[in-house]
């Protein structure tokens, strides 16, 4: 070959090479966040997920789906990232082969940002083989981003003060100042609504909520937190416990120091009060997803510990849950489906509608820092002041003993809701997928239990735009009749769990308990205090034993004696014209399943 030829071929080989180079560094870039970029000093803003979705899927389209679950408040599209190597890209073709679907979850707090970078690196990392080998054969990965999108757009520095790092980060409440993580039963955010019915469509066997802590400064550097373990179907607690352990001994092996309870002190800024484990409530994530009898799990990163090292942890945790799940999954996926068939017989049995830690502690040795508590002359408070240099051993107490707190047995047939109320509550329970069925046909005479509130305490101050309210009282059998349109909620179905949280009127996050029921509990109708003087006279001179029973109430309690409206009213309660509505919660329970 002519020199001038073979100068040529060198040419074009090499431009080649550099074109082949150019070409995987742009791919790769294309698949690489401004965190990892920055060396995990910074975090993107939102058009970098809707273009690093893209990517993806464009990259791996035999394993990734790029897709819109909802739209925000504001009008920016709720991203997710669909993907698996078992070819099952939709609800129906995960269920027909029996996968187990997990879902990871980022950014529900955006300024508790690492779950979105630290997801995107597990995900390329995964999809590339350099990590968790042929973990996405045994499942289906459904990887949201960012949660609360709005909120992570109002970016800035000095969002998250008692955090470090990234430089500047989102908020923690979406654009309508809900906190997406108090919302899970009560749904009143778009955001939420749509994410509940994502998991309705797609079932994840295991929930996974990416967050970072508030409080104190010590050495740990991750809470991992699983229900059911205390709570929820007893059978599955197990793999509760097993995805929990399993996540935390890896972690610990990979050179974290993980603990198995949120590290927040009993008495604020105090460590010598020691910890408290809890289940929480359902307006939590893991509090919410046990009660449709799946594995709810958080995450917590700690907020002192820099934003490279959070990222690094998270990252660890999504692929640790991963590889548990795709080894153990399939068994855990029976073991849940059989807790759906054990919910749908609940009914006649007791069931647990929260939990508190007893009091018995045992002694923990938690790595912590050197500290002073002294007086402030700033806010004149005792104060806690950390030493990192100093790392010591805190030898505390830890509540670990959970049990129930409040107890019920299920209606053996469900619930009634009259129809008056019937409209709101039917597209409450649709959001979370709860079967029902609207009565044709009047109820009457229907023998129904009945709570009536002996004493309604209305919170002093708004709690996410709701005026909660706390119910004392009890369901008595009584006679009611009900009008066509009422709604029958039966017990008997794999979502028990969650109705009884929203129809139980002293289960922590009911509706009753969100306020939601206020007006029954808001007296209407009165008497006129000269009205009320002539009944009482005439019921006296009719009745010495009422006589005799006001004299005694009189003489045997002060408050009574000196409260003219409560003496006045001790007759109204026993007149025809008194509202028996009054204090009644308008849901009633039944032991039949009508016709």
């Amino acid at each position: 070959m002519p020199r001038t030829a073979t100068r040529t071929v060198l040419v074009a080989a090499m431009l080649a090479a550099a074109a082949t180079s150019l070409h995987a560094a742009a791919a790769n870039d294309a698949l690489t966040t401004v965190a990892e970029r920055s060396g995990f000093l910074k975090t993107g803003r939102y058009d970098e997920v809707i273009a690093m979705c893209a990517s993806f899927a464009k990259r791996y389209p035999d394993a990734v789906r790029c897709e819109e679950f909802g739209t925000t408040p504001e009008g920016r599209p709720m991203k997710l990232l669909v993907v698996t190597r078992s070819g099952a890209f939709t609800p129906a073709q995960a269920q027909a082969k029996s996968l187990p679907v997990t879902l990871i979850q980022g950014g529900i707090h955006s300024g508790e940002i690492d779950g979105k970078d630290a997801g995107f690196l597990a995900l390329r990392q995964i999809l590339d083989g350099e990590a968790a080998p042929g973990a996405l054969d045994k499942q289906v990965l459904l990887f949201v981003p960012v949660f609360n999108i709005d909120g992570h757009e109002r970016f800035g520095r000095w969002n998250r003060p008692n955090q470090r790092g990234p430089e500047e980060m989102g908020w923690r409440t979406t654009a309508q100042n809900y906190n997406l993580n108090r919302d899970y039963l009560k749904a009143d955010a778009p955001e939420m609504q749509a994410m509940l019915k994502l998991v309705g469509t797609w079932d994840p066997l295991a929930y996974i909520d990416l967050h970072v802590t508030d409080g104190a400064k010590f050495e740990h550097d991750v809470s991992i937190q699983v229900e059911p373990v205390h709570s929820g179907d007893n059978a599955l607690r197990p793999a509760g416990l097993a995805l929990r352990d399993g996540v935390i001994e890896r972690l610990a092996k990979q050179g974290s120091l993980p603990v198995s309870f949120y590290p927040s002190f009993i008495e604020t800024d105090n460590p010598a009060s020691g910890f408290e484990d809890a289940v929480p409530p359902p307006r939590f994530s893991n509090g919410y997803i046990p009660l449709r009898n799946r594995l709810g799990m958080l995450v917590e990163t700690h907020s002192w510990k820099d934003y490279p090292t959070r990222v690094r942890i998270t990252r660890n945790t999504i692929v640790n849950v991963l590889e548990l799940v795709a080894g153990h999954g399939s068994d855990w996926r029976r073991e849940a489906l059989a807790a759906d068939r054990r919910a749908q017989a609940l009914g006649g049995q007791p069931v647990a509608l929260d939990y508190k830690a007893s009091n018995k502690v045992r002694d923990v040795a938690f790595r912590g820092y050197a500290y002073t508590r002294t007086p402030s002359e700033v806010s004149g408070a005792l104060m806690t002041r950390y030493d990192e240099t100093k790392p010591e051993v805190w030898n505390v107490k830890l509540k670990y003993d959970i049990q129930p707190s409040r107890v019920v047995e299920a209606p053996r047939g469900g619930y009634l809701v009259p129809a008056a109320q019937a409209p709101w509550v039917a597209a409450k329970l649709d959001q979370h997928g709860v079967s029902y069925r609207r009565l044709g046909a009047a109820l009457k005479d229907a023998q129904v239990e009945t709570f009536r509130s002996d004493k309604t305490e209305f919170a002093a101050q708004s709690v996410e735009g709701h005026q909660r309210a706390t119910l004392s009282g009890a369901w008595k059998p009584e006679t009611q009749n009900l009008v066509a349109g009422a709604l029958f909620v039966p017990i008997a179905q794999s979502k028990a769990r969650v109705v009884m949280a929203l129809l139980e009127p002293q289960a922590p996050d009911s509706l009753a308990a969100w306020g939601e029921f206020n007006n029954a509990f808001e007296r209407k109708e009165y008497m006129e205090d000269y009205v009320a003087e002539e009944v009482a006279r005439e019921m006296l001179a009719k009745d010495s034993k009422l006589k005799a029973e006001f004299e005694a109430k009189i003489n045997n309690d002060p408050a009574f004696a000196k409260s003219p409206q409560a003496r006045l009213d001790f007759f109204y309660r026993l007149h025809s014209a008194w509202d028996t509505r009054y204090n009644q919660y308008p849901v009633v329970r039944t032991q039949q399943v009508p016709r």
